[in-house]
């Protein structure tokens, strides 16, 4: 079975981490002895548990941002991920081929979405009948 972890040791651990965090690190001694040199505490057993609960939550913020805890370098990692503004873009609308079908329905439309095109070939389809001459476009 778990054990119960009281609001005392939460919010100890939290403030901790939040004034202390670049001493602390994911092993349980050392950070046994930074809670006993910053704080004041009762009982060995309150320092361990202490203690515990912020390895854990250290190992969490290893992984991730963690609710409840906000300190300088987490909003600033936070913040530089969201400034950032990749040098090329994922869309790479230079390498989209447009059938001519399409082109004339987009001239037509009055939609240019794409700088430059790259046309491909125009491919017969299976029955003859339903391609139009090349050149040729829908009219609606």
């Amino acid at each position: 079975m778990g054990r119960v972890r009281t609001k005392t040791v939460k919010k100890a651990s939290r403030v901790l981490i939040e004034k202390y965090y670049p001493r602390l690190t994911l092993d349980f001694q050392t950070n046994k002895r930074i809670v006993d040199e910053v704080a004041i505490l009762q009982s060995k057993r309150l320092r361990n548990k202490i203690a515990g609960f912020t390895t854990h939550l250290m190992k969490r913020i290893s992984r991730g941002p963690v609710r409840g805890i906000s300190f300088k370098l987490q909003e600033e990692e936070r913040e530089r991920r969201d400034n950032f503004v990749p040098e090329f873009s994922a869309l790479d609308t230079s390498a989209i081929e447009i059938d001519p079908d399409t082109e004339v329905s987009t001239v037509y439309l009055d939609i240019y979405l794409l700088p430059e095109k790259a046309e491909r070939e125009k491919k017969r389809s299976s029955c003859g009948w339903c391609m139009l001459p090349p050149g040729a476009g829908w009219i609606f």
